[in-house]
């Protein structure tokens, strides 16, 4: 099985290079192997390839920016950062596989979740069974966090709040919505989005008029869209991985359906999505939890600030940055802190200094419940409007208004 890791030739060169210029006093050499090890299986083929090539990404910057820095201090050593990483291409029993080889064979630290809720779960049942702290950093669906996992945390905050307060907001600005319809793929993360959206609808007086799931792999939804049609909603919310909504989008216009309001979640935080439809993206609005809008400062971390951060990434990589860049690194972030705060790289006690977080980062606050769960804040709502990205709410980061969809 091959590997290919972060850590790939030319940076196991730069790390030598940084070992040698680090002091190996005796407290490093008791340290395993000098290393601050985070083992990350990763989606980097397969459905999912897009969403796992942006932890890569942004995992490289952050360690690249950490190790540039000195390292992590720990308990009076300096640790190079290195992440270990294995392509378990899109399929969910090869992510438990390979987050067992990181643990018992490459003997990581820690863990690092992949994208989903879905496959954050398989994950975090082996990390519970060899008592690994495992950091989540794009899994938001509740379901996996009341599995009673011990050593499982999630930078993200729940679903329930991106639908209750998008429900308040499309309500203010557009009262005469009454239908809403929902489309939702069968999986963790869309299907928990589907749920939460219908019962924050259904409080807030609204009638949830078509409320269906389809499986994944679906590549024809034309009955659904045909009966979405019939039901003449104001509101129609779909939801599902970019490529899912790409083709939603396409067949709601191929078929000649549409409504003041499209939601396709979390299509248009991924600029896959809008490059994907063009025009056709116009007007789609979404929920995300995080913009680079937010302006947070003395943060903990490798970057002190939002700006600073969205400065680092846009250089590198010559586009915005979007909540699940933003996320990991925060994760990486937190798990650092979690060390220094721990002294060691002993697994209990970074897992009691995670459960004991409460810290700012320039993604924003991180402190997690009893759950495991990053805790509930105001997440922005967005709308593609021309060319761009607007951010709706909340009102201290808002740049654009709610347009209907033409």
């Amino acid at each position: 099985m091959t590997s290919i890791a972060i850590a790939k030739v030319a940076r196991r060169a730069a790390l030598g290079a940084l070992l040698a210029a680090t002091s190996l006093t005796p407290a490093l050499a008791q340290d395993e192997d000098g290393v601050l090890k985070i083992g990350a299986p990763l989606a980097l083929t397969g459905g999912l390839a897009d969403e796992g090539k942006k932890q890569e990404d942004v995992w490289n910057l952050w360690a690249e920016k950490a190790n540039a820095a000195g390292g992590v201090e720990v308990g009076g050593q300096t640790l190079p950062v290195e992440f270990v990483e294995y392509d378990y291409q899109t399929e969910g029993n090869r992510a438990g596989q390979l987050a067992e080889r990181l643990i018992t064979e490459d003997n990581v630290d820690v863990l690092m979740a992949p994208f989903g809720s879905g496959h954050t779960k398989i994950i975090a049942a082996v990390a519970e069974r060899y008592q690994v702290p495992l950091i989540a950093c794009v899994a938001s669906s509740t379901s996996v966090y009341d599995q009673g996992f011990q050593y499982l945390f999630g930078t993200l905050a729940p679903n329930t709040g991106m639908t209750e307060s998008m429900v308040a907001y499309f309500k203010e600005k557009m009262p005469d919505i009454s239908k809403v319809a929902i489309l939702g793929r069968d999986d963790v993360f869309p299907k928990s989005m589907a749920t939460a959206l219908a019962a924050s609808a259904e409080s807030a007086g609204l009638d949830v008029v078509y409320n269906e799931l389809y499986a994944v792999g679906t590549l024809d939804h034309a009955t659904a869209i045909s009966a979405i049609k019939g039901a003449e909603p104001d509101w129609i919310y779909m939801t599902g991985y970019t490529q899912d909504l790409i083709l939603g989008r396409k067949q709601m216009q191929d078929l000649g359906v549409t409504a003041p309001i499209i939601t396709m979640v979390t299509g248009p935080a991924y600029k896959e999505f809008t490059e994907g439809l063009g025009e056709l993206a116009d007007g789609v609005t979404s929920s995300t939890w995080w913009h680079h809008a937010t302006a947070y400062e003395d943060a903990t971390g490798v970057w002190p600030t939002t700006a600073s951060f969205y400065e680092d990434f846009t250089a590198k990589f010559d586009t915005d940055p979007d909540y699940v860049h933003a996320s990991c690194a925060a994760a990486a972030d937190v798990l650092v802190n979690a060390v220094k705060e721990a002294g060691s790289t002993d697994k209990q006690a970074v897992r009691d200094a995670l459960a004991a977080t409460d810290i700012l980062t320039f993604y924003g606050p991180i402190d997690f419940g009893d759950n495991g769960m990053n805790q509930g804040r105001e997440m922005p709502i967005i709308q593609v409007q021309g060319e761009g990205i607007k951010v709706l709410y909340p009102a201290n980061i808002a740049d654009a208004d709610l347009t209907a969809v033409e």
